[in-house]
């Protein structure tokens, strides 16, 4: 059965060409399906019953899988189903009768307008690092993308003189406008830096680099991210995502219209902006509660 589910993991890669990202969370989901299922002493593919996928969705619940793993987990299951199907390895679909539970939406931790600003100020030196990762965070926050999308850029995604970046991804791109805040640091950046950083690697292409010239990773970024957040005495727990959540909570507070915001954070349904506005909804809820005396 793993045989199969790694020929599924080369399609996802080689034909639909999804993401490593993708294609590591079906894997993972997968691996731990396949272990359940030879416990079971199923061995193979077409030994799976509807009883069996119940029975595994069952045994995830009970182990305490939070209601978004076991969506995800569905998700891999019927994606790896169909393709048994189109690739007759099974006859019928038989993953199309699990349900995925109800999900809450999380409200996302986004910093104050104040902790944002302490945590731009934190690369103030004039090394290339510096200046490289004072202009990574500044269009980070600039704009809202995605880090996959920032250590991705290239130079020709990036319009200096009219400001703005065209973000693209495997189905559409997106313009993104950004401020002289973020202009002047990736001026400064580019001037003064990114050569440095290039190295020998002169015909790279891209905006960002690592130390070495090459690409950076999502978890050298992190890793930055933290560092920084730790300097600035910022006790909240960050990711990479953080900034992208502060940017669009921002934006709805000081009176975007959410249908932008959707626009420049590249969400194809409206209803995964509309927590932005939620989460403004809560934050006036406890101002009134705090202010008013009948609160």
């Amino acid at each position: 059965m793993e045989k199969v589910v790694q020929l599924f993991i080369s399609f996802l890669h080689n034909v639909k060409q999804t993401s490593e990202n993708t294609q590591m969370s079906y894997q993972r989901d997968l691996k731990k399906m396949v272990a359940y299922l030879e416990t079971q002493n199923v061995k193979e593919v077409s030994q799976i019953t509807v009883t069996h996928l119940n029975a595994y969705i069952l045994y995830l619940e009970r182990e305490g899988f939070a209601s978004s793993t076991v969506s995800r987990n569905i998700a891999s299951i019927k994606a790896f189903f169909q393709y048994l199907v189109n690739q007759g390895y099974v006859s019928e679909d038989i993953s199309q009768v699990l349900k995925a539970p109800k999900i809450e939406k999380k409200i996302p931790e986004v910093l104050s307008q104040e902790d944002v600003v302490l945590l731009l100020e934190q690369p103030n030196g004039k090394s290339p690092k510096a200046l490289r990762d004072k202009a990574m965070l500044e269009l980070l926050y600039a704009t809202g993308i995605r880090v996959t999308e920032l250590i991705t850029l290239t130079l020709d995604d990036v319009n200096m003189k009219l400001g703005y970046i065209n973000c693209k991804d495997k189905h559409k791109e997106r313009i993104i406008p950004f401020g002289n805040e973020a202009k002047g640091a990736l001026t400064n950046y580019l001037e003064k830096a990114r050569n440095q950083l290039v190295g020998e690697n002169k015909e790279s292409n891209l905006l960002f680099t690592n130390c070495f010239g090459g690409l950076m990773s999502r978890q050298g970024f992190w890793k930055i991210i933290k560092a920084y957040a730790k300097k600035a005495g910022i006790n909240s727990e960050i990711t990479p995502h953080t900034l992208r959540h502060s940017f669009a909570a921002h934006l709805v507070k000081n009176g975007a219209d959410l249908h932008s915001v959707q626009e420049m954070l590249g969400h194809s349904d409206i209803s995964t902006t509309q927590v932005y506005a939620q989460l403004n909804s809560n934050r006036l809820r406890e101002v009134y509660k705090k202010a008013h005396p009948r609160g």
